[in-house]
């Protein structure tokens, strides 16, 4: 063993304090970015092994080989199948069973009234199938459906609902259907596929609630005979089958389900975690990079003894490296059992609230363990490397003065580069919110602004502290004056140290931005464009829900209290090569409830080949009243329709306009996603609000909300991820102040003789600590207000870059800020207790005699 590693070594057990913070730095770090590995690999190989299992009998899939996708809508709008293409599939050479698989959108509600699921996960609905093999559902009690009105339920959401065997409930489907329970069903073995809902009806049943006609299914499940491969089965099937008509192997449709999950939840989510992983890991690089920087100030005459023996500077450097390296090691493999029990931790906790995931166990790969570990021990080296070239540069004529106290500030050289990076970072920033937006142009320019935020923060601390400090020498008297001084004595470590607390709370107050920029807009644009009283909505959101019947909205019309209830339904269709979202409704009806602005045109008589088309879209495709688009419908058929009206205001509309007379040839199930109501003169809000929802409980009791009620429900999935965001961060927020307190510990050992003094000349113990605690809070004062700062711009920048249609509102919440700058306050006076109470217990008489 060298002499450099000797040193490290010995250096480490005899000072392992000094690097406590550090160690529990690197493993908050690597432990979270180890659990979000493991987690995204556990998720993949538990929802594979799911639908391996529950689709192992199925050998081919027989379907529709027209789809159109829609963004944000998984895997796309299929056409069905002829169900009398199975008796010619069944007759096929090597093909042992083939049954008809209906599918559509089913919500089940519970023994409390309630609709079950649909808060994301999809509620689904099906024709139960009776070959055991092909059927993903197997019965766990009761028996098969086999008369009108009777269903199998998937136990998850049996338990959910409160139901059980003989319950009689409602299936929105999404005309209400009267069903009562006859089994009860697992999937995979599992109580269901994650959190989706399944109500399995009888064939029947199924054509008539879930097809627009009977004999069309969504598919065709076939199984094979003995001795036949699924590509053999495919390559036989594939010649008899018409025109338009496609078939896959079981294995290919099992893949497709899992790149739907992981394309709509899996990659989302992991990318999400891995963004706070790396924030949490910049945050823990400032404060290890504060503690190396004053351990090495602390060992300046320890480093020039061994110059003057003889060390060489890269010796000297080594054996700092050396030391990080020990400690980076060490707290990356602990960080990585840490992770694994996190990730262990989220699997067993995120199905209790809710998410979809299903049981499984840990999935643990090399890349998993070594990624995290080599993360860890690069960023605690990088962090690192400035200080060991600091300390490899001591001279030898340094041992001897006394140990040295960091009092470092800003070089020339810093105010000269961030003077450059900040208006450049705000330049380059503004030009890419103002011209387009741009979002990756913007994306730099907030990148460099941060840059130039940490460049500059030893210069800005100097007067930030002398601000936020001026009045504790009034308040607090002496202890608050010596306070303020000793966070001025070094700008370049109280701005470190700040710096780690200013980017948690940076990306804090910017999602606390965004989110009521959102709320604000969405606030906005209800304000703006409902002019209706009362909106009647699903109590679902994401792929969730069976949506409203389509015959609410005549029932509601016939109300004496309502002039106008139009319904909003959903279709698509493909226009110029691209998956577009219509908006099926009565759009001669719709500007009573909504406001679409100047409307060039008429939305009068559109019948079954008029169009109506937002401004935005009809600029964009060169469309005025009279020109013709010809969209191409799932089922294949292609129709080619007028523009008769081009309308200003799309936010609830959409930019599509459809009769519901010209979707009803091409649709597949039939739903609202909403109906917007508007009183007759002189009806009270709440009278005419009681009467809607009296006729909408008939309808599987959708949500009856005032425009105010329904702004802010809009807004409800914000709430939720915001939750989940804060969570999140508060890991970094933890590593910071980890940093605070590892830094006011050492600085506490450095000052121990100045300490010593002070408490000689009559300074109590109380005003010790106190002055320790109010140094923290000032440094903790100058992070939170630099992030508060950083912060607002950022979401400002954020709202703009990401609105390419210019109707984001920006707003700045007050009351959300503030608690974010108490709460930031707060965490420095607690990040301050521990290194004021081992300063407060100083021997007075050791103290004074510390070298």
């Amino acid at each position: 063993m060298n002499a450099s590693l000797r040193l490290s070594l010995n250096s480490l057990r005899s000072h392992k304090r000094r690097f406590a913070g550090t160690f529990v730095a690197v493993l908050l770090g690597v432990a979270f970015l180890a659990g979000t590995l493991v987690m995204g690999d556990t998720l993949r190989a538990s929802f594979d092994t799911l639908f391996t299992s529950a689709n192992g009998g199925t050998d081919a899939v027989v379907r529709s080989a027209n789809v159109v996708t829609v963004s944000g809508q998984g895997q796309g709008t299929r056409r069905p199948v002829d169900t009398s293409l199975v008796t010619k599939v069944q007759g096929t050479p090597g093909v042992a069973a083939a049954v008809p698989v209906v599918e559509g959108s089913g919500q089940l509600v519970g023994a409390d009234h309630k609709p079950i699921g649909g808060q994301g996960p999809p509620t689904r609905a099906g024709n139960w199938i009776t070959d055991p093999k092909l059927n993903p559902y197997q019965l766990a009690q009761g028996r098969a459906p086999r008369a009108p009105g009777e269903v199998v339920v998937n136990r998850g959401a049996a338990d959910k609902g409160g139901l059980k065997l003989g319950d009689t409930t409602v299936l929105r489907a999404p005309d209400p259907v009267t069903v009562r329970i006859v089994g009860i069903a697992t999937f995979g073995g599992q109580d269901g596929m994650g959190q989706v809902t399944y109500a399995g009806l009888t064939l029947a049943d199924a054509e008539k609630y879930l097809t627009p006609k009977p004999g069309e299914a969504s598919s065709i499940a076939v199984r094979a005979g003995p001795g036949i491969s699924q590509q053999q089965l495919v390559d036989k099937l594939t010649p008899i089958l018409p025109t338009g008509v496609e078939a896959i192997t079981g294995k290919a449709a099992s893949a497709e389900s899992l790149d739907m999950v992981a394309g709509m939840f899996l990659d989302l989510f992991t990318t999400l975690l891995l963004v706070f992983s790396g924030i949490a890991l910049l945050v823990a690089t400032f404060s290890i990079h504060n503690t190396f920087a004053i351990v090495v100030a602390q060992r300046t005459r320890e480093n020039a003894l061994l110059r003057a023996l003889g060390a060489s500077r890269r010796q000297v450097a080594a054996a700092t490296l050396a030391e990080a390296t020990a400690v980076a090691i060490a707290a990356s493999a602990v960080g990585v059992l840490a992770g694994i029990g996190i990730a262990a931790g989220l699997q067993a906790l995120f199905p209790a609230i809710g998410f979809p995931f299903p049981n499984g166990d840990l999935v643990i790969s090399g890349l998993s363990v070594a990624l995290p570990i080599a993360v860890g021990v690069l960023v605690c080296l990088g962090s690192a490397l400035l200080p060991a070239l600091r300390a490899g540069r001591t001279a030898p004529l340094a041992a001897l003065r006394e140990t040295a106290v960091d009092q470092s500030g800003a070089s020339r050289g810093r105010k000269v580069t961030g003077g450059i990076l900040l208006p450049a970072g705000v330049a380059v920033t503004l030009a890419g919110v103002l011209t387009g937006p741009n979002v990756v142009l913007a994306g730099v320019g907030a990148v460099l602004t941060l840059a130039a935020f940490v460049v500059l923060g030893p210069v800005a601390s100097v007067y930030a502290v002398r601000l936020l400090g001026g009045p504790l020498g009034k308040v607090r008297g002496i202890t608050g004056a010596l306070a303020r001084r000793n966070a001025l004595r070094s700008p370049k470590r109280t701005a470190a140290t700040a710096t780690a607390l200013m980017i948690g709370v940076a990306v804090v107050s910017l999602f606390t931005v965004f989110e009521a920029s959102l709320k604000t807009t969405m606030d906005q644009t209800v304000s703006k464009s409902f002019a209706g009283d009362v909106a009647v909505s699903a109590r679902a959101f994401g792929a969730g829900g069976a949506g409203i019947s389509p015959q609410l909205a005549p029932a509601v019309s016939k109300l004496p209290e309502v002039k106008t209830a139009v319904g909003l339904g959903r279709g698509v269709a493909d226009i110029d090569g691209g998956g577009r979202a219509l908006t099926v409704t009565d759009p001669a009806k719709l500007s009573g409830v909504l406001d679409l602005g100047t409307v060039q045109g008429s939305l009068a008589g559109l019948g079954a080949g008029g169009l109506a088309v937002s401004a935005d879209e009809a600029g964009k495709k060169g469309w005025h009243p009279g020109s013709t688009a010809q969209l191409a419908f799932p089922d294949g058929q292609k129709q080619t329709f007028t523009v008769r009206a081009v309308y200003a205001e799309k936010d609830l509309a959409g930019d599509y306009l459809l009769t519901r007379e010209a979707w009803a040839p091409h649709r597949v199930q039939d739903s609202d996603s909403l109906v917007a109501v508007s009183f007759r003169p002189g009806v009270p809000l709440a009278d005419g609000k009681q009467a809607v929802e009296r006729t909408a409980a008939a309808y599987g009791n959708p949500e009856v909300q005032t425009r105010a009620e329904y702004a802010a429900s809009s807004a409800s999935g914000i709430d939720m991820m915001l939750t989940l965001v804060y969570a999140l961060l508060a890991l970094a927020v933890v590593i910071a102040l980890l940093g605070i307190a590892n830094t006011l510990t050492l600085a506490v050992h450095e000052r121990t003789r100045e300490l010593g003094l002070l408490r000689a000349v009559g300074q109590t113990r109380a005003q010790l600590r106190a002055m320790v605690r109010w140094e923290s809070v000032l440094v903790a004062a100058f992070g939170t207000a630099g992030g508060l700062g950083l912060g607002a711009f950022l979401g400002w920048v954020l709202v703009k870059a990401s609105d390419s249609a210019g109707t984001s509102a920006f707003a700045l919440p007050p009351l959300q800020l503030t608690v974010v700058a108490l709460v930031g306050l707060l965490a420095g006076a607690v990040a301050g207790l521990r290194p004021a109470r081992r300063a407060a217990r100083l021997d007075v008489l050791r103290a004074i005699a510390t070298e």
